[in-house]
């Protein structure tokens, strides 16, 4: 499976603006510029990206993984917050704190957390990333 994201510039680093597009066209000529990674400006940037694709891989394969053991979720909710900083490498991604809410009715703890543990470290963006990841989980059974 291939899967292609398209990026396009013009200018200088700072100055400059740019856009994103996905074979999906989900994002189709999305802005990106310095200021929207950097500082508070317009349109999206890479580690946000980055944060969603993380949010939606875990997501995905918690959901898996509680199908597999015998319950099916009303609903997860994952928030990805990314942290990057300057390195002696130059900015880096250095984590990745993964806040999830889910409301399984029927599921006991050990199993949720079992799941959530296995997704941590099972999904192919967690596998790709080179981070450190932390999960903070909360089971709402009702």
């Amino acid at each position: 499976m291939n899967r292609t994201g398209t990026a396009v510039w013009s200018g200088g680093l700072k100055d400059g603006k740019g856009s994103l597009s996905t074979e999906s066209k989900t994002l189709s000529e999305t802005p990106y510029s310095f200021t929207a990674r950097f500082k508070e400006g317009g349109g999206t940037n890479p580690e946000e990206l980055i944060a969603a694709a993380h949010a939606g891989c875990f997501t995905m394969d918690l959901s898996g993984r509680l199908g597999a053991a015998g319950v099916i979720p009303d609903e997860i909710r994952t928030m990805a917050t990314l942290t990057m900083e300057k390195t002696d490498k130059g900015f880096s991604i250095t984590g990745i704190h993964l806040d999830v809410s889910a409301r399984i009715p029927g599921c006991d703890s050990s199993t949720f957390e079992t799941a959530v543990k296995q997704a941590k470290e099972g999904c192919p963006v967690s596998r790709l990333l080179d981070a450190d990841i932390s999960v903070d989980a909360r089971l709402n059974q009702e």
